[in-house]
């Protein structure tokens, strides 16, 4: 991944990492290159599947929220499906899963 400068001049940053504190760290050996690659990818995957969790059980809430039970319901099974998925795949850790499930379907279930 090279970076254009006004001088004409490119720079590769394929060698530096974002750690979580924001800092940028320079990978020292080939191996250290390669996972802060696959980390890049790693987390922009990971980050897309979390806003489909979160999409998910908003749709849910917006029908709940409208009144409408046969739309919560439908919601709700497709958030289910979402939710359960991304557990199983550890994006999203199995007991906020859990918890995330239990709230909505009583949230339906108070509406009747």
């Amino acid at each position: 991944m090279a970076r254009s400068f006004a001088s004409g001049e490119t720079k590769s940053h394929e060698n530096l990492h974002q750690n979580a504190t924001g800092l940028i760290n320079m990978a020292n050996s080939k191996q250290a290159r390669k996972r802060a690659r696959q980390s890049v990818g790693r987390n922009a995957l990971r980050s897309a599947q979390r806003t489909r969790v979160r999409s998910a059980i908003k749709s849910v809430r917006k029908a709940i929220a409208a009144g409408d039970s046969k739309a919560a319901k439908d919601a709700l099974s497709a958030a289910t499906r979402v939710i359960d998925s991304l557990a199983d795949k550890n994006v999203v850790h199995k007991n906020n899963a859990a918890r995330n499930k239990s709230r909505l379907a009583a949230a339906i279930k108070a509406m009747s």
